[in-house]
């Protein structure tokens, strides 16, 4: 039940399932509970679920290893291309998984430069 501030209230019976969750803590981490202060602290709450794990924002983002698997599958059908070694394939990989899942906007500014490389001529520059 919530009051009128938007706080929930407690029941009697969860005060003291919070009392003993709170009594059986380390007295570390029962310090840091204490100094923002017990009232608030709320040992029942959901955890926070990643975007990328919720139902309707999975079809949103693809699954990386799912697109990185195609994209080997496509380099294997290629086969007038060099072999991916150990440090492309990994570099690839990164790069997938950066953009469909971490510091998206670190990674699409790998690839603009990327293609911009390309294309003026620069892509066999390491070989």
């Amino acid at each position: 039940m919530q009051s009128r501030w938007g706080k929930k209230s407690m029941s009697s019976e969860e005060e003291r399932k919070k009392r003993e969750i709170f009594d059986h803590m380390s007295p570390r981490r029962q310090q840091r509970i204490l100094k923002k202060g017990y009232d608030k602290w709320d040992p029942f709450l959901e955890p926070k679920e990643p975007p990328f794990f919720r139902e309707p924002d999975r079809e949103a983002f693809p699954d990386a290893a799912e697109v990185f698997s195609g994209f080997l599958r496509y380099q294997e059908e290629q086969s007038s291309r060099r072999a991916m070694d150990p440090l492309r394939l990994e570099g690839a990989r990164e790069i997938c998984f950066g953009l469909l899942r971490e510091q998206s906007e670190r990674y699409w500014g790998m690839l603009d430069f990327c293609n911009w490389y390309s294309r003026r001529g620069g892509g066999d520059a390491g070989d």
